[in-house]
């Protein structure tokens, strides 16, 4: 399980059920567990601070590579 953070504030967005040992490149939305911090703004979802995270692709959101960190560990 893995803890999504906004790079620019630090802020805890969301948990997510990260499977397998890749990037994350996306974070389908059936594998986010609990939703924090995050809003939605014209398909794109941000932080509340205003940086955009990623963006909405229907099943799943994209991931902006340098707006987000992480913690936690991958499923295998």
């Amino acid at each position: 399980m893995l803890t999504i953070h906004c790079a620019a504030c630090r802020k805890k967005l969301w948990r997510y059920d990260k499977i397998g040992p890749g990037e994350v490149l996306r974070c389908h939305k059936d594998r986010i567990k609990k939703m924090s911090n995050s809003q939605m703004y014209e398909h794109k979802i941000q932080c509340p601070c205003g940086k955009n995270i990623g963006i909405d692709k229907g099943s799943f959101y994209k991931m902006i590579a340098k707006s987000f960190t992480y913690k936690g560990t991958k499923r295998n």
